[in-house]
């Protein structure tokens, strides 16, 4: 019986509970990659890779490849492949690594007998082969929105043949695509002959959606007669289930519909579906009919055809966001589990509002704002979503048009306009201070802000970085002639290191002239406006971002470097710039320019000599910086440290900016933050450090652990003072009063 409902679709019953059957997970895994002629021969020779029993066999083609490099992903992953034009990826297990590997070796010893062998790459390097997988897994996100190419739909992305069948399955289909026009990357499961796609139909005309119709009929007929099936791994659903008369038969589509109406005599459960079903062109998402409102936008949008309207169709449904632990996508979603707010839901509903038959209140619709409410832009969805849905970017603008004449509140005032505010505190920091955090007076002024009334508000320096810097050193940007023959690299004086960190930023500026620049900082008191965006203060976000062009068109121009300490500068200069002033090409010199610390010293400062810390260190990378800049170079300078660290696998802190500090969001902002950062950090021996580059992370950690995180700036000085006093001590020859732990611990106090 179990077997007979399984393939019903829902259309019988709705499965309440199940016994599976499980399949052994051998703990040792070796890569094997075979790079073929073409996708063609790599189909041909599965059936070979099968018989020394791989448990994974994958396939990509080149048509794949050139997708991704065109998307910029995985740049240094695809430089793994051996040389070819389609490529099997064999993964082989045993209980042992040793096991494994000679497996993997069996295999390559009978194909270098064979005639035309394939190139072959054994990968033993756990990095790597997690580099490798990582192109196959993201075969849905290469293939989806490829710039400068047509819309790409699913509809017939899993047809599956016996795998001795695959070669010769793969050519007629190939064939068929070109009769019809069509162009596809194929990949898929091959040692299943499961071959997946996306095809670049023509969903919005007539003509163009009765070719897709003959097209998955003519599909179907193919690998039928190939003893295949329409669906080798998916469901038949809306998209094919017409199409089963083809491979089971008019007799057997007949009893499928007799077992049906004995389960369902009504007809209610999941009506459309396998039997009597709706028609493949029926029920489209686009359709005929398709005529979005196209509103005018603060962003333009510029991977999306500068089109609002072709960001909402970028989600395709996949629900990587709804997933409940690993990776940054998606922590609202993470703690309420409700599908509103995963990036999914919230996608859907913008796409709804464009269509405007569900959705009919615009940028006014409040059900849309509601769910858009506890977003944290923390743009994890830009970089883990397959398909890069930037759903803190999307949230900024629905949020300026929503409030345009309307008042915000307070807390969007008080947050949004921290650079304004910070301006007028760092000349009065002792009075501030007074009033925020004096018993007396805290209450108020976090009441008066919005703020959650258990939140602490920050404290101001004494003396803020630009301050300091004019007394100390006044090396205003002006060109790009470093002093005494040294390249000027721009110091970014953010708002948030300048006026509360500013410790951090003299380390970093110590840390570069280590590394023999001339560090300059910008004479104008200037802010990227990150804090805007959280609230769709998008005018004022531009004018901020037209002040800096501005007042850097020189540096610009000249190449000079950007070092930025806050990552979610950075993230503005590299990706709101672009989307606000795509054709402007001073911002996209200016994002070119821009790198965070641990970049700038791993692209830029060649002959850099990095000190030393022999300590143990737990890293939370700041959401911004893993979406938008990744941690590959951040982990290279703590490796190069010699610290025993580890990045935490937690997603979002939880602060978020602005949004953990809201009344009404401090509860959402506790739960992710518990997940894993804030459990990690209070596990952490007393002289493990936390390294946290993003200033909503240290206050995260501070004002719930009472634990101090450590900007990677602050960690670099830390070991370059150490590795001063102890040749101080050598060349003295003599024992200082300070141990190195002193030195150390005098760096965590700084």
């Amino acid at each position: 019986m179990a077997r007979a409902l399984v393939g019903t679709e829902g259309t019988c019953v709705t499965v309440l509970e199940a016994t599976c059957r499980l399949v052994y997970s051998p703990p040792a895994r070796t890569l094997l990659v075979l790079g073929y002629s073409d996708v063609y021969s790599a189909g041909d020779h599965v059936t070979d890779v099968l018989a020394c029993k791989p448990i994974g066999l994958e396939g990509i083609d080149d048509r794949l490849i050139e997708d991704m490099k065109k998307k910029h992903m995985h740049p240094d992953d695809v430089q793994l492949l051996p040389e070819g034009g389609g490529w099997l990826l064999v993964e082989f297990g045993a209980d042992t690594k040793q096991e494994s590997d000679a497996l993997a070796r069996g295999l390559m010893d009978e194909l270098k007998a064979q005639r035309n062998a394939p190139s072959m790459k054994l990968f033993d390097d756990a990095k790597q082969e997690k580099m490798i997988w990582e192109i196959r897994e993201s075969g849905l996100g290469a293939t989806a929105l490829v710039p400068g190419a047509s819309l790409t739909w699913e509809g017939w992305e899993d047809s599956a043949v016996p795998p001795e069948n695959l070669g010769d399955y793969l050519r007629d289909f190939r064939k068929l695509l070109d009769k019809y026009g069509y162009g596809c990357d194929l990949y898929g499961h091959f040692g299943q002959g499961c071959v997946h796609t996306r095809i670049d139909f023509d969903l919005k005309t007539h003509d163009g959606i009765r070719k897709y119709r003959s097209f998955v009929h003519a599909a179907a007929e193919l690998v039928v007669s190939y003893g295949g099936s329409l669906s080798g791994e998916h469901g038949d659903g809306q998209s094919r289930a017409e199409l089963l008369p083809i491979m089971f038969g008019t007799e057997l589509i007949d009893a499928f519909r007799e077992f049906k109406r004995i389960w369902d005599p009504e007809w209610k459960m999941n009506p459309g579906k396998v039997v009597d079903p709706y028609r493949v062109d029926e029920n489209l998402r686009l359709g005929t009919g398709y005529r979005p409102w196209v509103p005018k936008t603060h962003f333009q949008f510029p991977d999306d055809s500068e089109s609002f309207a072709h960001s909402a169709l970028r989600c395709v449904g996949v629900g990587k966001c709804r997933h409940e632990k690993g990776g940054t996508m998606c922590p609202s979603y993470m703690v309420t589990h409700e599908e509103e707010h995963s990036t999914r839901g919230r996608a859907r509903l913008l796409f709804e509002m464009l269509q405007g038959d569900v959705i009919r209140g615009g940028w006014r619709d409040d059900s849309v704002r509601g769910a858009l409410d506890l977003c944290l832009a923390c743009k994890g969805c830009k970089g883990d979503c397959p398909v890069n849905v930037d759903m803190a970017t999307y949230k900024a603008e629905f949020l300026s048009h929503y409030y345009a004449g309307r008042l915000r509140p307070r807390h969007a005032y008080a947050i949004g306009l921290i650079h304004r505010w910070s301006r007028i505190a760092g000349h009065f920091p002792r009075l501030t201070n007074f009033f925020t955090q004096t018993s007396g007076f805290k209450s108020f002024a976090k009441a008066a802000a919005g703020f959650a009334p258990q939140r602490k508000i920050p404290v101001y320096a004494q003396q803020p970085f630009r301050e300091w810097f004019k007394g100390h050193r006044g090396n205003w940007a002006a060109d790009g002639r470093g002093q005494g023959g040294r390249p000027s690299v721009i110091l970014w004086a953010d708002t948030f290191n300048n006026y509360f960190h500013p410790t951090t930023a003299q380390a970093a500026l110590e840390v570069l002239e280590s590394a023999g620049y001339d560090v300059r900082v910008p004479r104008q008191d200037l802010c990227c406006g990150r804090p805007l965006y959280d609230y769709g203060m998008l005018r004022p976000a531009k004018r901020l971002l037209r002040e800096t062009l501005a007042a850097l068109r020189h540096e610009i121009r000249g190449g000079v470097p950007v070092v930025v300490l806050e990552p979610s500068c950075a993230a503005v200069f590299r990706d709101e710039l672009l989307s606000l002033y795509p054709h402007d090409e001073d911002a996209k010199r200016f994002a070119q320019q821009t790198y965070l610390l641990s970049e700038f010293l791993e692209k830029k400062a060649e002959h850099y000599q990095s000190p030393t810390l022999a300590r143990k260190a737990i890293v939370q990378g700041h959401c911004h910086h893993r979406a938008i800049m990744k941690m590959d170079a951040e982990e290279k300078v703590l490796k190069k440290l010699g610290l025993d660290y580890k990045v935490l696998d937690s997603g979002c802190c939880g602060m978020a900016g602005g949004f953990g500090f809201e009344k009404e969001h401090y509860d959402l902002s506790i739960k992710a933050g518990e997940r894993v950062l804030l459990p990690a950090v209070r596990q952490a021996d007393q002289d493990t450090l936390i390294i946290a580059d993003g200033f909503s992370c240290r206050e995260q950690i501070s004002q719930t652990t009472g634990r101090e995180a450590l900007h990677l700036a602050d960690v670099i000085h830390m070991a370059a003072r150490g590795s001063a006093v102890e040749n101080e001590q050598s060349v003295a020859g003599m024992n200082s009063s300070a141990s190195k732990a002193d030195v150390v611990a005098a760096g965590v106090d700084r």
